[in-house]
């Protein structure tokens, strides 16, 4: 079983700052505790190459194997921050990966 990496990049609608701390608090709050959870992490981009298009954030969740991932997406802790982005972002894309592969 791989390992598998939930890439979340966002373009907030509103105002950046008081949506990114929402978010991180939201993040914090809930995700870490979610069975087969391996790691996250979440913020906007330090890169200087300047190439994160119109995505202004990026949440990274890790997840033991593939079966945690489809346990994860109905769970009651991912609900607030998955409702919390959806309203919040004009653009957002998901995007998962088996890690080493």
């Amino acid at each position: 079983m791989s390992e598998i990496v939930h890439v979340v990049l966002v373009q907030w609608s509103g105002d950046h700052a008081s949506s990114e701390q929402r978010a991180a608090e939201l993040v914090r709050q809930h995700l870490p505790g979610i069975d087969g959870v391996t790691s996250v992490d979440d913020g906007p981009s330090v890169s200087s190459e300047g190439l994160e298009g119109r995505f202004d954030w990026m949440l990274v969740v890790r997840f033991r194997d593939r079966a945690a991932l489809d346990g994860y997406l109905p769970h009651p802790d991912h609900q607030p921050v998955a409702a919390f982005l959806g309203g919040a972002s004009a653009d957002l894309v998901v995007f998962d990966i088996e890690a080493g592969s």
